[in-house]
């Protein structure tokens, strides 16, 4: 027989008390938001946390299966999208990694490339950087969001918030990892449309094209230095994003993010996904170049692509391009990204972390 307390079975109060949220906090902070009372099991169903929009009860279930939907269709979105967007400046970019001698600057190719194609000419590659940046997108924000939880559980409420910047890194080098898989084979086939003239006229002709002369494998070529430019372009962004947010709210915004509007969080959002797009640029560039080098070149190697180059080609030929081309499709994405999070019930990306209770509640004197 169950006592009840008014209206309110005893046992649910016990239930109610016993339990708490095992979520880091820094993991759900928006406007609005507190940190989420677990519901309670009725008829035997599992409880899920969940999370109210900035500006309304929307409810969905944070880390449940709609979550990670969500946060893969913003992923392939604001991916998918924004590179498909900068693609003349893609092939531009290709085209000086490849050819430095008839494409000698920014404006110089652009001008070849216009006089030589037309403006069909400077949307070479459009349908794999589509697809192949919609698969990655899905994949790299959907899993940092998977990896980012899971090794915040496996380090507990404390030891994640201690040691985030090592969660993010690992989040981000786990979803990359997988990301990139997805992306190689339309990468191979973007990269040989765009710098090989006659090759195909596409992703139609394109990919059989490479499977008939090099099977399978031949869209995997480009994998390892594409890792060795994606992964480390990843850690950064998901990284430096996260730490510039936190410190524009901290010393740059005038007031704390739960007062700030969505239209305002939206563009702390752009300024700190640009600034972490200038780092991915510098710290991905090499391998950028390994890439455009490898898929053009039949039977080369990283060690052969490397002493044709040069070190110093190796690092800077195309990188003004670059970090402009970076800078702003890494702003694009998360405004994106975040601005779907917001449509579907999500807070934004980022903010100022607090520390779990734990680590502010002061120790109890020694007793004499």
């Amino acid at each position: 027989m169950v006592r009840k307390s008014g209206n309110v079975p005893i046992h649910t109060m016990a239930l109610e008390d016993s339990r708490s949220s095992t979520l880091p906090s820094f993991l759900y902070k928006s406007k609005g938001f507190k940190a989420p009372a677990p519901a309670i099991p009725i008829n035997g169903q599992s409880s899920r946390f969940l999370i109210p929009s900035p500006d309304e009860t929307r409810k969905i279930a944070m880390y449940s299966p709609e979550f990670y939907a969500a946060c893969t269709v913003g992923g392939a979105l604001c991916c998918g999208l924004t590179h498909t967007a900068v693609t003349p400046l893609d092939v531009v970019k290709c085209n000086m990694q490849i050819d430095p001698a008839k494409y000698k600057s920014t404006a110089s190719g652009f001008g070849t490339l216009y006089r030589e194609a037309g403006p069909k000419g400077l949307f070479k590659g459009w349908v794999p950087t589509l697809f192949g940046y919609s698969a990655q997108g899905a994949f790299k924000y959907g899993l940092y969001e998977f990896f980012k939880k899971y090794y915040s559980d496996l380090a507990g409420a404390e030891n994640a918030y201690k040691y985030k910047t090592f969660i993010y890194l690992a989040g981000s080098f786990s979803s990359e990892f997988f990301a990139d898989i997805a992306l190689c084979p339309m990468e191979a086939v973007k990269v040989r449309v765009q710098t090989k003239p006659g090759f195909a006229n596409g992703l139609l002709d394109g990919l059989p094209k490479i499977t008939r002369a090099e099977g399978v494998a031949g869209l995997y070529r480009g994998l390892v230095p594409l890792w060795g430019r994606q992964i480390p372009y990843t850690m950064m962004k998901f990284t430096c994003f996260e730490a510039t947010v936190e410190a524009l709210y901290k010393n740059v915004v005038p007031k704390p993010k739960d007062e700030c509007s969505n239209v305002e969080q939206l563009g702390v959002s752009f300024a700190g996904g640009y600034i972490a797009g200038i780092f991915c640029a510098l710290v991905s560039h090499p391998a950028d170049n390994l890439v455009s080098f490898l898929n053009n070149t039949k039977d080369a190697t990283v060690g052969q692509a490397v002493k044709s180059m040069g070190l110093v080609a190796l690092v800077t030929r195309g990188l003004p391009l670059r970090i402009v081309m970076i800078g702003t499709l890494t702003g694009a994405q998360w405004v994106i990204y975040d601005a779907f999070k917001v449509f579907v019930g999500l807070p934004t990306t980022g903010g100022v972390s607090k520390a779990p209770e734990e680590l502010t509640t002061p120790l109890p004197l020694p007793t004499a």
